[in-house]
């Protein structure tokens, strides 16, 4: 699998809007994390997968709002942070003991913040 970063270049090329992108990308992690909880078969490789590829474009976003160069507003970088520790925090939750009903959190905070980055509801 690639790394979020070679996934976000790559898409990057293609799309020119930075919120379209990573709305995109939202949208893919929340895709794979509801392919694994639809098709639930307890811990897999699968499960392993959808779960480091969001939580690596949750690193990466977790890096870019602690850029100084970040051109957001404090207050917004402070809250993607926060939603980016709690994807961290939960992933590892969701290792350690994996049920299908704790991926939703996931998929659902990833789904808001790409509606929101598009600028539409959810």
């Amino acid at each position: 699998m690639k790394k979020a970063a070679q996934v976000y270049g790559s898409v990057a090329r293609q799309i020119s809007n930075p919120r379209e992108l990573e709305a995109n990308l939202l949208l893919d992690a929340a895709s794979r994390l509801q392919a694994v909880k639809d098709t639930w078969a307890g811990r897999n490789d699968n499960l392993d997968i959808a779960l480091h590829y969001n939580r690596r474009l949750w690193t990466f976003f977790l890096s870019s709002v602690a850029s100084a160069e970040n051109p957001l507003a404090a207050d917004i970088r402070q809250n993607v942070a926060n939603l980016g520790l709690f994807v961290c925090r939960h992933t590892m939750q969701i290792l350690a003991d994996p049920r299908p009903e704790s991926l939703g959190s996931l998929i659902n905070i990833n789904r808001e913040l790409a509606a929101g980055l598009l600028g539409r509801a959810a």
